[in-house]
Order: structure tokens, then sequence, then C-alpha cells
């Protein structure tokens, strides 16, 4: 349920539906707008006599929610979630570029990558520390190691970064060395790690199951925001299908679907999308031209090297392109790159 408070209420109004909230066993989440006030209800077993807060002083009214993602959806907050990392803004109107090695494999090859991106229009450096991978022989990350050579390329360049955390003793260590907490497609029903990212106070970005409905992707979303955790950004990285021609489908209708239904910045992941370097560039242009908030793709300047996922990583050069193209084609969107010209 929403309650939608009179224009202008008091704290104490405010706080007296706040503890009618918690008498019946509930849980409030006060959410500001730009003209009004509303509190939204969670917790909540079995529908709400809207009754029981009309009759409170300071209530306009009280709206029933009936989606199962309550405070991702846009019943719970019409306007869309603007989410700020550093001069960096995910939200309407902003289009964020996010670049880097889909791994860490050395501090000289992070910083040398990292510059690279930086110079040709990144906003944000991704980088893997930890790598939950399919085959337990394939190369895992250098943890900690990789963490602290995030934070060096960070220093050099100026780029916040965006790690991903694999479990809560990693999500510890992520949270101390990254601007952004990636939790990633195979752990997005991993119910506890959300929650403990949600009672964290830092911009977490959930990637898509590999299997999961839009739905469900909300609904992990949810568990992360009912901690009090506000500032997430979804990602999409593709989904498997029945064909191989791509290492998974890129659901670019689920970005309009998601804005349709949420107030939450939606980005695409077109490199673990395809796993085809050749697609990536055409990807990040639709996923543009769709509405999307940003995208996050894999650059390498010696893809036969690399220590994971070099078939998808585009090289600096072509990276350097894809911004060019990008800026170019960001006003007829709408949007604008992060930084940039566009």
């Amino acid at each position: 349920m929403l309650i939608l408070l009179v224009n202008t209420p008091t704290e104490a109004q405010i706080e007296t539906v706040m503890a009618r909230v918690r008498e019946i066993g509930c849980k409030p989440h006060l959410i500001p707008g730009e003209h009004s006030i509303a509190i939204g209800i969670t917790g909540n077993s079995q529908a709400l006599d809207p009754g029981i807060f009309t009759s409170l002083d300071g209530v306009s009214e009280a709206i029933p929610v009936t989606k199962p993602f309550k405070l991702a959806s846009h019943d719970f907050k019409h306007a869309k979630t603007e989410i700020h990392v550093g001069s960096v803004t995910f939200g309407p109107k902003h289009f964020v570029v996010i670049a880097g090695p889909c791994a860490v494999e050395s501090e000289e090859q992070t910083v040398r990558i990292a510059k690279a991106v930086k110079a040709a229009g990144a906003n944000v450096l991704r980088g893997g520390a930890f790598k939950p991978r399919t085959s337990p022989y394939a190369f895992q990350g250098l943890g900690l190691e990789g963490l602290k050579i995030l934070k060096t390329a960070r220093e050099q360049t100026g780029l916040p970064v965006v790690t991903e955390a694999v479990d809560i003793q990693s999500l510890e260590l992520v949270n101390e060395y990254a601007d952004i907490i990636q939790l990633g497609a195979r752990n997005m029903q991993n119910f506890s790690l959300l929650q403990a990212a949600g009672r964290l106070r830092k911009p977490v970005m959930l990637k898509r199951g590999l299997s999961a409905t839009v739905d469900e992707w909300l609904m992990a979303a949810e568990y992360i925001l009912n901690e009090g955790n506000e500032q997430v950004i979804l990602c999409e990285r593709g989904i498997r299908s029945f064909d191989n021609f791509t290492r998974n489908t890129v659901d670019i209708g689920a970005v309009i679907g998601l804005q349709l239904q949420s107030h939450l910045p939606i980005i695409v992941d077109p490199s673990h999308g395809t796993g085809r370097r050749q697609m990536v560039i055409p990807m990040g242009k639709a996923a543009l031209a769709v509405g999307a908030n940003g995208v996050m793709v894999d650059v390498h300047d010696r893809p036969k090297e690399a220590l994971c996922d070099g078939p998808q990583a585009i090289l600096p050069s072509e990276f350097s392109e894809m911004v060019a193209t990008l800026r170019k084609m960001a006003p007829a969107t709408g949007a604008h790159l992060v930084g940039g010209l566009g």
C-alpha cells in the first residue's frame, strides 16, 4: 500500500503514520517527492484496509499496490531514480559508459587499459577481482590483490570502479574498495547476499539471472531495496535461449518494459550478452536507442592473451569509435553521455 500525505505534512503527522504502520507489524518506507511525500508499506501478508490510514491526520489517500515488487515499482515511486557516483549520474537523460577488462590480470594490464578507456570517454571502470566461473579450473580472479589494483587504477585515472562480489566475505571487501558493488547473474537470487548488500549504503548493480524473468529480476532488486538501500542499478546481460549463435540473448525489449514498470535505472552489457566482439558496438547503439541509462563493455588491448572472455572484448580503438558514435546518437534520444559533449 502507498499512503499519500497532504502537501507539506508536519514531522508529527509523518511520524504518526509511520508509527501506525509499525503497530500493525509492517515496515514503513518514507518516499520524498519533488512536490509531495508518500509512505510505502511492505511486510503485509494480506490486503490492508485503506481506512486504517485515511483517518489519520495528514493522510490524503491510501492506494493499494498489487505488484509483488513494491519498492521497485512505479506505483511506489513515480519519479525516476537518480544514483550519483562521484560526478557520474545513473538515471533519466543520462547515458553512462562503463568499460574495462573483464578480469583484473595485473596492475600493469589494468592501469594500462583504464587509461585507454578514460582517454576514449569512459565514465566508470569495470574489472573483475572475483570471477565466478563455470569451470573450477578457469581463472577465478586475483581477489583482494585485484581490488587493490583497481584502487590504484582509480587513483591514476579518477574513474569510479565497479566490480563483483560473489559471497558475503567478498562483499565486505568490495564495499571497502569499490564505488559500485556488482552482483552477477549467478547470484541474482542469492537472497542472503542481496539482503547483505541492501544493508550497505553503496550503489549496487544487479545483473539479470541467466534464465530470470523480468518479474523475478525486480523481486531480486526488492530484497536490496527492502533493506534500505535505494541505490540499485539494473543490468541486462542477456538470458539463455535455444539459440547458441550468441553467448546469450540480449533482451532489448526488457529495457523498455522495465522502464514502464520501475523507476530504477537500467543499463545493458552487450559483451556478456552476445559473447562476440563484432556485436558489442551495434548492441551498445541499440541500448542507447531504446532509452537505457548506460552500457558496460569489456575492453582489452590484447584479447588473445586475456585470462577471461577475450572473444567478447573490443580493442581500445574500437571502444573509442563506439563512444564517438554514441555521442552523435545521444541528442536524438534526448540523452547525453556523462562527461561528454553529447
